[in-house]
């Protein structure tokens, strides 16, 4: 059964990350470097990923997410630190290591003049996936439910059916880790809850372990166990999503004010107020319990004559942890363009 809205998808999907705390790591990056000439675009960072995980891996352009995936994917040789899949030196082995790899690549990259059958068969055959092949098309072209169309032409496809084809494309040859790239990018809200379903499917049935970079916040907090930030080439934050907005500790509360300086100051030596900055057209607050705070700032602002265009207060987001972090929203950014990724198609299998 599809799910139809976030209240669809519970806190407990994502608890099942401690359950599996004692597994065997499916992916450990240890001191990893990478620099083109003088520049050094990711610097020494490390991480693990643990085998059935959904794990998110978020940035900025240019912070070094995707150089970091194209070494891990073999796409790109990287300069110092080790990368090792279920215990596989990627450097060493790269071929052992491909085999267990499958990605879902940012830009499209079916064919339009064969069917869904013939995308996926011939697929499987560069993975010299021989035995049952048949039968592992079938299977597949049933969990993202697109048996109906297995003889139609891509060309003929929308986009959701398109991208529910490349999951299952990714899949064909039975990865141990899946990597998906923008996996919702460009589709409408409904079309990407039902991306959602497929992606848990395959991690819940499937005990898939998969790699996720988005830029839709919303998705990373909603699929993944964990998730690491990443900017400037340097991991800054890793933990479960819900342990990342903790972090930022209890409400954000924001005011609006033209008299935005002078409210400023009288608030940022209170004792209630963790943080304040301004913003464009007023304050945002950090502070333990937003709902005993407001009234406390209409207080000071009334008696300093100052007067309040609205006043608001919600729980951190991943966008607040974001912007925490990096000092920019995410969606600023735009998705990556041209997704280096795409290599491991296009010539980069070799």
């Amino acid at each position: 059964m599809l799910h139809n809205s976030e209240s669809d998808y519970p806190f407990g999907r994502r608890s099942r990350a401690d359950s599996k705390g004692g597994s065997q790591d499916a992916i450990a990056v240890k001191d990893l470097v990478k620099r083109f000439g003088s520049f050094t675009a990711v610097k020494g960072i490390s991480f693990s990923v643990k085998a059935g995980e959904i794990f998110g891996l978020l940035g900025p352009n240019g912070a070094g997410k995707t150089t970091t995936i194209s070494m891990i994917t073999t796409t790109l040789s990287h300069t110092s630190g080790s990368i090792k899949l279920y215990g596989v030196d990627v450097l060493k082995s790269k071929d052992t290591a491909r085999q267990m790899i499958g990605i879902v690549f940012q830009d499209p990259s079916l064919d339009d003049q064969l069917t869904a059958w013939e995308n996926l068969d011939f697929h499987a055959r560069l993975y010299n996936v021989k035995e049952g092949k048949k039968e592992i098309i079938s299977n597949v072209l049933k969990l993202v439910e697109l048996s109906d169309k297995a003889d139609a032409l891509v060309s003929t496809f929308s986009g959701g059916m398109r991208r529910r084809l490349e999951i299952a494309r990714g899949f064909i040859h039975h990865p141990k880790v899946l990597f998906l790239d923008e996996p919702t990018l460009g589709l409408d809200p409904q079309t990407r809850r039902k991306i959602w379903d497929y992606i848990i499917k395959l991690n819940k049935e499937q005990g898939l372990t998969i790699i996720l970079t988005t830029h839709y916040l919303e998705e990373a907090d909603i699929l993944c166990d964990r998730l690491a930030v990443i900017d400037h080439g340097k991991i800054i934050k890793t933990g479960t999503p819900e342990a990342l907005k903790t972090s930022l500790g209890g409400d954000i509360v924001r005011v609006g004010a033209a008299k935005k300086k002078e409210l400023c100051r009288l608030l940022e030596n209170r004792n209630f107020i963790k943080s304040i900055k301004e913003t464009t057209d007023g304050l945002e607050i950090s502070t333990k319990d937003g709902s005993r705070v407001i009234p406390l700032i209409a207080k000071i602002a009334d008696s300093n004559k100052i007067e309040l265009d609205y006043t608001t207060i919600k729980r951190p987001s991943l966008e607040d942890v974001f912007i925490s972090l990096t000092g920019r929203g995410i969606r600023e950014e735009g998705a990556e363009a041209g997704s280096a990724w795409a290599k491991f198609s296009r010539g980069g299998r070799r």
